[in-house]
């Protein structure tokens, strides 16, 4: 079952949610830094009592790198647009969003991805705050001369400290920015992609094929759909076509929005027209919700699936803020009231 709307790893959990901030039209409390007396809006509060899980240990500390590398800091609660699933933290110069993921049915103590949003979805940065961040400081290390400042170190504070010490990418004499990211920090989707680049350009199609394959394993990405559509890619380019389809096929029974591209790419890879976008919509009609139900099937089960297939849907031409309030509608029969009114809570 899907990560973005079915049950995984058992039941779903539903949790009440506080009142603290429902009447309010965004998160009016304020993180500090320690170092600094600048406000940035209160994710902590907006995580613990809107998105009503466990805030990421040392976000503050993330937030406040964000705005030192020139970023925008949003509110918590600035969705418009966005994928409702989202938590905005920051905004580039590009107008790229840097957010949280909130799994809807996460297993107990998953920790929050972080993102980049595009229109039809999401691109993973890193699998957790802790991960990011340790990635944020080895680039600045790497990236810059030594009479480069140190505004980036500073702004980490001591969460920076426990991750990477200034330096250390030198004295680990690895000449290759993302072969220390893989050894060291941990993987990453552009990097594993990039490194199938080389072995291309190199001429090396086995390593390309090999790591690719490796890219797929589920303990690496749970949830995301990304690694699947990029081996199918890689198996076309070496003309191994029917393999290719089968690992599109297989792609997009992840989340649709999780594929990293459009929809459509990875369709045609697949051989598939619109069958089976027409097959989601018909999933979601009343005809098909009491087929679902006349087979058995628990109710909570049919909300929980309508919720993933109007995701699915409102990826292929990003259009979610048309299927929002149906989705958190979904989400409340499906007995996950908090997740119903975090998907709906925006400025």
């Amino acid at each position: 079952m899907k990560l973005g709307g079915g049950v995984v790893n058992g039941s779903p959990r539903g949790t009440a949610l506080p009142t603290l901030l429902l009447g309010h039209s965004r998160a009016r409390l304020r993180c500090y830094s320690s170092s600094s007396s600048i406000p940035i809006p209160d994710h902590i509060t907006f995580i613990k009592d809107v998105a009503v899980t466990q805030p990421p240990q040392h976000l503050c500390h993330l937030l406040r790198m964000l705005k030192t590398k020139g970023e925008s800091i949003l509110s918590p609660a600035a969705k418009q647009g966005l994928i409702p699933l989202a938590i905005p933290l920051a905004k580039n110069s590009s107008g790229a969003v840097t957010a949280l993921l909130r799994w809807p049915t996460a297993p107990p103590g998953m920790e929050m991805p972080v993102v980049e949003v595009r229109k039809h979805g999401v691109w993973l940065l890193a699998k957790n705050v802790d991960q990011f961040i340790h990635r944020l400081l080895v680039e600045e290390d790497a990236n810059n001369s030594p009479e480069s400042n140190d505004e980036l170190f500073h702004s980490s504070a001591d969460a920076g400290e426990k991750f990477y010490k200034k330096g250390d990418y030198a004295k680990s004499q690895i000449s290759n920015l993302d072969v220390y990211l893989l050894r060291k920090v941990g993987l990453f989707p552009d990097v594993i992609e990039r490194k199938v680049t080389r072995h291309f350009e190199e001429g090396d199609h086995v390593s390309a094929l090999v790591t690719g394959e490796f890219y797929t394993k589920k303990e690496h990405f749970p949830g995301f759909a990304r690694p699947f559509v990029f081996n199918a890619k890689v198996l076309l380019r070496v003309g191994r076509n029917v393999e290719a389809k089968d690992a599109a096929r297989g792609a997009l029974k992840s989340p649709w929005w999780t594929l990293g591209c459009k929809y459509q790419e990875v369709a045609e890879i697949a051989q598939w027209e619109d069958e089976q976008i027409e097959y989601f919509k018909e999933k979601v009609t009343e005809e098909g919700k009491q087929e679902d139900l006349k087979k058995g099937k628990a109710p909570a089960q049919v909300a929980l699936d309508e919720a993933a297939f109007l995701l699915d849907l409102s990826s292929v031409e990003g259009t979610w803020d048309d299927s929002v309030e149906r989705i958190a509608e979904c989400y409340e029969v499906a007995g996950l009231p908090d997740i119903a009114r975090f998907v709906l809570y925006k400025d």
